[in-house]
């Protein structure tokens, strides 16, 4: 038989081999922090594998397990604290599964009607928990990056044609000094100046947008605001409304960057903080965050999709069948953001949602932010050495061992991973390197934090 036919046959004890391993995996309670990687045993243990007539499956299987496998830090620990954890449902992740296999091209309505229909439903029940309006919609994109990206094109090109203007035309867009790298990293890419606007306590408000505005010699190059829900470092809501308000009054898309921390509006003892997200002409969240999907999912949603339809719509003649007048109803997830080829990345957590409900998401997000609040308490009230640096307003503790520098921090942090007792990674704040705490995972416990605060002392 040829090389080619046989790659493709199904090979039952293959495929026993990967499901016993994921049944395995699937299996851990908790999942194992585990370590990283040393490049040059890996590369030791990975030399040679790719050859001209391949392997045993079982023995590429055996080298992932024993090797690759053990050199990741597993973000679905519930002792990962650090950076924002990842923490898939079960249901989720054997969803994802089902999506690989049936090899879904989720661009179109033609390719994955069915697909995009639960997608839809999904992208639906958020929007609605923001306030928007029934005709807002969007797409799943890779990450809170992606969803940035083409959001802020959307805002770019849609001023381009509000002002008359062309390429190099100068355009602004106003962020605070907490907003997140790939805000930044976005406006580099698309050619937008950032017009920086100063927040008070780290929280950008509409007083101090308008001021900055005010104060500013060339307002009307300014086009669009980006508002924070949730800042990645301190977990801090931005005054939305406030900002929404400046945005009404200027002209400005209004752009709500809640990657983290939009999950937040489905927890009622938070849901306040959000008031004005109703207003925001686009907004990202990434399910494989808060709302417990597997990497890599975020939702991006447009009050008005038909702008974000008329910008990212890609021209070809293979692409035509996709956008005729028969169409009209149909709807194409390549035309709201700046990709083409994409998996529904979205199904899995319809799936979870589907089955375990939105009270299970509630209140799983809802532990999380009370770990924070009784973290913060517990180290106020048992832990002299230690200092709550800002009150956690949704999952994030940020903190100092008084006394410590740079260097005992990330040593400490060293011990705590390679004892296997938590990743904690130090954060920086006004200058200072401190420690984090993000909670996410709702198998995460007091007594974990208790551990961990313990081997500061």
């Amino acid at each position: 038989m040829p090389h080619a036919d046989r790659m493709h046959r199904y090979d039952a004890r293959m495929v026993d081999l990967v499901f016993d391993y994921m049944r395995e995996r699937l299996q851990y309670d908790p999942v194992p922090l585990d370590h990283p990687g040393d490049g040059e045993k890996l590369g030791a243990a990975l030399d040679g594998l790719l050859t001209d007539r391949g392997n045993d499956p079982a023995d590429v299987l055996k080298l992932y397990d024993h090797e690759l496998s053990r050199a990741v830090i597993s973000a679905d620990s519930p002792r990962y604290l650090s950076f924002i954890p990842c923490a898939p449902t079960k249901a989720a992740l054997l969803f994802d599964m089902v999506v690989s296999c049936a090899s879904l091209q989720g661009i179109s309505w033609l390719e994955a009607a069915g697909a995009i229909a639960a997608e839809n439903q999904v992208l639906r029940l958020i929007s609605d928990r923001a306030g928007l309006p029934a005709t807002a919609g969007g797409c799943f994109v890779s990450g809170g990056s992606a969803g940035n990206l083409s959001a802020l094109v959307v805002a770019r090109d849609v001023a381009r044609q509000r002002l008359g203007v062309g390429i190099g035309a100068r355009l602004r867009i106003a962020v605070s000094d907490q907003t997140h790298s790939s805000v930044t990293n976005t406006l580099n890419i698309i050619g937008v100046e950032k017009f920086v606007v100063p927040t008070a306590d780290h929280r950008l408000t509409g007083e101090a947008l308008r001021a900055a505005i005010a104060a500013d010699g060339d307002p009307g190059s300014i086009i669009a605001v980006v508002g924070t829900a949730g800042t990645t470092n301190a977990g801090i809501v931005d005054d939305l409304a406030g900002i929404a308000e400046v945005a009404r009054e200027h002209g400005l898309w209004f752009h709500v960057d809640g990657a983290y921390g939009g999950a937040g509006l489905f927890a009622p003892s938070v849901r306040e903080k959000y008031r004005g997200i109703e207003h925001a002409d686009s907004f990202v969240v990434d399910p494989h965050k808060w709302l417990f999907a597997p990497f890599d999912c975020a939702a991006l949603i447009y009050r008005d999709p038909r702008l974000a339809k008329a910008v990212h719509t890609q021209d070809a003649s293979y692409l035509d069948v996709l956008h005729t007048a028969d169409h009209d109803q149909e709807w194409n997830p390549t035309d709201y953001a700046y990709h083409l080829t994409r998996r529904a990345r979205g199904l899995p957590l319809w799936f979870s949602l589907a089955v375990h409900g939105t009270d299970a998401y509630t209140e799983a997000i809802e532990t999380g932010i009370a770990l924070a609040r009784d973290t913060a308490a517990l180290i106020r009230e048992e832990y002299p050495d230690l200092e709550v640096i800002r009150e956690p307003e949704l999952s994030s503790v940020v903190y100092r061992r008084k006394g410590w520098t740079a260097k005992d921090y990330y040593a400490w942090s060293e011990r705590l991973l390679a004892d296997q007792t938590g990743f904690v990674t130090p954060t920086g704040w006004e200058g200072e390197v401190v420690a984090r705490f993000a909670f996410l995972h709702p198998g995460t416990t007091m007594d974990m934090v208790r551990e961990i605060l313990d081997t500061m002392v």
